[in-house]
């Protein structure tokens, strides 16, 4: 072994674990900030797909871990499940609140972290999470969680980005920019079918299908504006730049998105892959 090998196996072996208290605050603190829901509602179809997928029906208890507005939490609540919303970030709940209240849906919405969901072991039926649960800093204590809450036999049902789709790719390039904190895992990973066998070990029946989410925005620069402004860690990450970076950042972004467009035509449709997985605890 080299030096300089043996010197990163030392200082890898050698550094502190990442502060997930420290890094919690401040992930809640940005997807406070903007307002996540201009985007989210946009994701509904995701949430309607993954019910039909955990076959979802009348009369379970469900759980949305991470729910943000609510996407799943209305899927759930729309084939008459029994539905506890859960979020640490209380407005984002408020949001799913105010759209249940509108469809006459009965939700329970309930603050909660995903790594300490304040349940009793075995209590649902079906444990969905679409692109939520995949932003945990510890993701095998929110595995593990998520397991703990569902009956065995019981489903857990996934939508999360993948790491070489769209969305993946925005994200390398906003941390090209502002790195995430040190020593994290990427939330993109929860898009790799075998980071998922992984974390829920192989006890558990997992049923992988790739999919496709087309963002649908008059522009390239038109959804960049809207992620700018609205998407939490976005936001955040131009909020983090002098005027020469943030230029740079917003140029590289619009270039991407330009570069997904399928559409043909003035408007985007930016086809975005997401892993959805239905694990089935034993």
């Amino acid at each position: 072994m080299t030096q300089t090998a043996e010197a990163t196996r030392s200082t890898a072996a050698t550094a502190p674990p990442p502060d997930h208290a420290a890094i919690k605050a401040r992930q809640q603190a940005t997807w406070a900030s903007g307002d996540f829901a201009i985007v989210g509602v946009t994701l509904q179809i995701v949430g309607e797909q993954l019910a039909e997928a955990a076959d979802v029906c009348a009369g379970e208890r469900v759980l949305d871990v991470a729910a943000g507005n609510g996407n799943a939490t209305l899927a759930a609540a729309r084939r008459f499940a029994h539905v506890t919303s859960t979020d640490y970030v209380p407005a984002l709940l408020d949001k799913g609140r105010r759209r249940a209240e509108a469809e006459g849906l009965d939700v329970t919405f309930q603050v909660a972290d995903a790594e300490a969901l304040p349940f009793p072991d075995a209590l649902f039926d079906c444990t969905l999470s679409t692109f939520g649960a995949m932003f945990a800093p510890d993701q095998r204590r929110c595995a593990a969680e998520m397991l703990r809450v569902t009956k065995p036999g019981g489903r857990i049902a996934l939508a999360s980005w993948t790491p070489r789709g769209f969305i993946g790719q925005m994200f390398r390039l906003v941390g090209s920019y502002v790195p995430p904190p040190a020593g994290l895992s990427s939330p993109a990973l929860w898009g790799d079918e075998a980071h998922l066998r992984d974390l829920f070990g192989d006890g558990c029946e997992i049923r992988c299908t790739r999919r496709q989410f087309n963002f649908r925005y008059a522009s390239a620069d038109h959804m960049v504006q809207v992620f700018r402004d609205f998407y939490g860690p976005v936001l955040k990450a131009f909020g983090a730049l002098d005027d020469e970076r943030r230029a740079a950042l917003y140029r590289e972004m619009v270039v991407l998105a330009d570069s997904m467009n399928a559409s043909g035509r003035a408007a985007l449709v930016a086809p975005a892959e997401y892993l959805e997985a239905v694990i089935v605890r034993q």
